[in-house]
């Protein structure tokens, strides 16, 4: 089985529990972990947009990347969709947190569809630093996954001055018209090490290098991987829950390899436990990633208290309180019908 996390169910419908393992076993339970401002402003933004305009609500690409929010939004009349061509004439579609290319609001007007913008507010960040650097004229370097939804989105803001950085290793190949005009941007889910290494690897070939006037990496993310780096070191197994498609749930499984943990998977609920990992293991640590609902980590934290684990310790290494307001779209329609009710 690879520590990356592909997973088996640890037992098949219809048969008994595994056996109990033996004596009390020991859990560590990050904090923070699972849902960040951003995730929960567009799941609420969905379920709004549901109450308002009745079903279907259509969503441009998953809303966040977890299989068991879709799968719940879906149940309450959601439907998901890969392109803007997909939603019916005049229809109502949401585009997910990750943000999308200006061409995608381009389309959706020729469609004449009602448009409700969910992108997270740490991204649009993201974006105005990429026109802006465009306005000014910078060969933009940014680090990222190809293909990662965030990444499609931020490329889009200025295609012709945006070069996909994927890790240190891309960072020889890269070429720009002015080694003086340079700047770096980064996909906010990504690993902190991880960026800054290649951020350090491009700033030895552009000495020049601009970056962002604050970091891009998301603050939930990065107390993520802060929480669970601090109880890595003192566990003999990590479960990280998340889906494969999450880039920060992947992250923090390679943050907690990285950080120390002699064994860390990726499980989207407790089915995928596998009891056979846990052969010697007295210790176990249990994180989330930002786009997971507390009710999954409840599951697997089940799953190990029926087993034994039920010494709880919960690590706390940030508080987060911050809040996003609602996309302006739905703000204005709370706002009309709240007047019309009146």
């Amino acid at each position: 089985m690879s520590p990356s996390g592909d997973a088996s169910p640890s037992r098949l419908p219809g048969r008994p529990p595994p056996r109990r393992l033996p004596p009390m076993g020991r859990v560590l339970l990050a904090k923070p972990r699972g849902y960040c401002a951003g995730v929960d402003r567009a799941v609420v933004t969905v379920e709004k947009a549901l109450e308002l305009y009745g079903s279907p609500v259509y969503v441009r690409k998953q809303i966040v990347h977890n299989l068991h929010v879709v799968k719940t939004l879906e149940a309450k009349g959601a439907i998901f969709v890969d392109e803007t061509d997909e939603v019916p004439h005049g229809a109502t579609v949401v585009f997910s947190a990750h943000g999308v290319a200006p061409t995608v609001h381009e389309e959706a007007a020729v469609r004449e569809l009602r448009t409700i913008d969910a992108t997270c507010p740490l991204v649009t960040k993201v974006h105005s630093e990429a026109r802006r650097f465009a306005r000014e004229d910078y060969d933009i370097l940014l680090i990222g996954h190809e293909g990662h939804e965030e990444v499609v989105g931020t490329t889009g803001q200025a295609p012709d001055r945006i070069h996909l950085v994927d890790g240190p290793e891309d960072a020889a190949g890269v070429k720009v018209r002015d080694p003086e005009r340079v700047a770096f941007l980064s996909q906010t889910t990504l690993s902190v090490d991880e960026t800054m290494t290649t951020v350090d690897a491009l700033r030895e070939r552009f000495p020049h290098l601009q970056g962002p006037p604050s970091d891009d990496i998301c603050y939930a993310t990065q107390n993520r991987q802060v929480a669970v780096k601090e109880i890595a070191g003192a566990v003999d197994l990590v479960i990280v829950v998340g889906s494969r498609n999450s880039s920060n749930s992947v992250r923090l499984v390679e943050v907690a390899l990285d950080a120390g943990a002699p064994a860390a998977y990726l499980v989207d609920d407790s089915t995928e436990v596998d009891l056979s990992w846990f052969d010697g293991v007295e210790t176990v640590g249990v994180t989330s990633g930002a786009s997971v609902p507390e009710e999954l980590v409840t599951g697997v934290m089940a799953w190990l208290a029926e087993r034994g684990f039920t010494d709880v310790e919960e690590v706390t290494s940030a508080d987060e309180h911050l809040l996003f307001a609602l996309p302006p779209e739905l703000r204005r329609e709370m706002r009309t019908r709240e007047r019309a009710a009146g």
